[in-house]
């Protein structure tokens, strides 16, 4: 089994690239630094250097992955941004940054990587719940929030795409303990991995383009 695991230098994608080598897996991971590109290497992984919001960086991607073959494939690479708690206007550089790394830079490495697909191939991004928009309750974080509805509808246009040849899914991995989630956050890393494999292990055909939390359970857009 081969997986590629975009943006892996720290969190939950290095955790699910610790994970995937524990299991004897091959992974590819992508990383912006040296630091997060030797920490790839220790566990074992084949390190490609990559910044999703960076168009000539992401360009290079499928020559760094050319001849490969990959039958899971995890899109981990985002950001935050302004901690808004009401409608505050975001700065043009905030937005930019934010919808850069989260919507864009998945539309630049997915496209890169669809000659790489094996055959049934499980694709998954980091989306979250703050991206749901019929069940929303809470407006804090709303470039966050936008960013990631975004990034739920170029998953779904994915999975349309890649519908003879991959299952497409979005995944909420919950309120994680890592840099971003925070040390109050309700899980830790390691569970959100496993929840995480585990859930693109069990899926079917059927589940293409849906949107899932890491318990198994399938969310509403």
């Amino acid at each position: 089994m081969n997986a590629l695991i975009l943006g892996a230098s720290r969190g939950i994608g290095l955790e699910l690239a610790r994970q995937y080598r524990a299991e004897g897996v091959a992974v590819t991971a992508s990383a912006r630094d040296d630091a997060g590109l030797q920490r790839l290497a220790a566990l074992g992984a084949t390190p490609v250097r990559l910044d999703v919001a960076d168009a000539a960086g992401a360009s290079g991607l499928a020559w760094a992955i050319d001849g490969m073959a990959f039958d899971v494939v995890l899109l981990c690479a985002g950001i935050y941004g302004p901690r808004s708690t009401g409608l505050q206007a975001p700065t043009e550089a905030e937005f930019d940054a934010v919808m850069h790394t989260n919507v864009l830079g998945a539309m630049r490495v997915l496209s890169q990587v669809a000659d790489a697909l094996s055959p049934g191939a499980r694709v998954g991004v980091l989306s979250s719940r703050m991206g749901l928009i019929g069940p929303r309750s809470s407006n804090s974080g709303w470039l966050y929030r936008a960013s990631k509805a975004a990034l739920n509808s170029v998953l779904k246009d994915a999975s349309l795409a890649w519908s003879e040849r991959a299952i497409c899914v979005a995944l909420h991995p919950g309120w994680v303990r890592t840099d971003m989630g925070g040390q109050g956050a309700d899980i830790d890393v390691a569970d959100s991995a496993a929840d995480i494999r585990r859930v693109m292990a069990g899926l079917t055909p059927a589940d293409n383009g849906g949107f899932f939390d890491h318990d198994g359970t399938r969310l509403p857009w």
